[in-house]
């Protein structure tokens, strides 16, 4: 059997509508719960949030008959903290049975001391909110706020900020650019060609090694301090052909 949300309210319960949130606090916590009671406070929203967690239960239960179920307004809940601040399920269980204003929106009251969730109750309910469902929830909750600031799509403006993330990445120097351009180019066309039958580009896995190697001796040209070509061009030969550990140049002979 499941429920949506209990309507009757127990001794000591407070209405969500009712619960007092810190609306200073910069934790997550306090945000994403303010959000969800001002949907819970929206009844047209609310309404069309209701008929979404309704497809959560699967088709194959009956949700008028069994021993009762979660909550599908506490699966919203244990879903919505743990997909925005990015926990798992330990964490989501500490917090479920520790947090009072989580519990305060789960429907607890401080006289439920034996109403303690298990890790896998929060497996089995709180997996069944799939990505589906929070994409419908999502696209409710978009036009409600649209209509709570007054303004239609078409002339909504959003403004985003962006910041830099360390990654590998290359110095673009202007061989390495040249060698990423060639390499993208004869793939593409050879993915391209393959697709389409075509058998001219079929090696282009030779093409790029050739190209590779040609890559290969101009970055160590380049980083020849010879001032004759002939000597850069003997050691960029020389580099290249050599399989063992770098070789050194001194007095005029390569030393390995």
């Amino acid at each position: 059997m499941r429920k949506i949300i209990e309507n009757q309210l127990k001794i000591g319960q407070v209405d969500i509508s009712k619960i007092e949130l810190d609306l200073r606090s910069r934790d997550e916590i306090p945000q994403l719960l303010l959000g969800l009671q001002a949907i819970y406070n929206d009844r047209p929203t609310r309404q069309r949030v209701f008929e979404i967690l309704e497809q959560v239960v699967p088709d194959d239960i009956d949700t008028g008959n069994g021993r009762p179920g979660m909550e599908l307004w506490s699966i919203l809940v244990l879903g919505t903290l743990r997909l925005n601040c990015n926990w798992d399920y330990d964490k989501l269980l500490e917090i479920a049975n520790n947090h009072k204003t989580v519990r305060e929106f789960l429907g607890h009251t401080i006289f439920d001391f034996d109403a303690r969730y298990a890790l896998q109750t929060l497996k089995d309910n709180v997996s069944l909110f799939t990505p589906e469902h929070i994409d419908q929830i999502n696209q409710v909750v978009v036009k409600a706020g649209h209509k709570m600031l007054g303004c239609d799509t078409e002339s909504l403006r959003g403004r985003c900020d962006s910041f830099v993330v360390e990654t590998d990445v290359h110095y673009p120097t202007d061989i390495n650019l040249l060698w990423d351009a060639i390499r993208k180019i004869i793939t593409l066309i050879a993915v391209e060609c393959f697709s389409m039958g075509i058998t001219e580009w079929r090696q282009s896995e030779y093409i790029l090694r050739k190209i590779k190697k040609a890559f290969n001796l101009a970055r160590r040209l380049k980083r020849s301090n010879a001032k004759s070509e002939k000597r850069k061009a003997q050691s960029g030969t020389r580099t290249a052909d050599h399989k063992g550990p770098p070789a050194i140049y001194r007095f005029g002979q390569f030393v390995c």
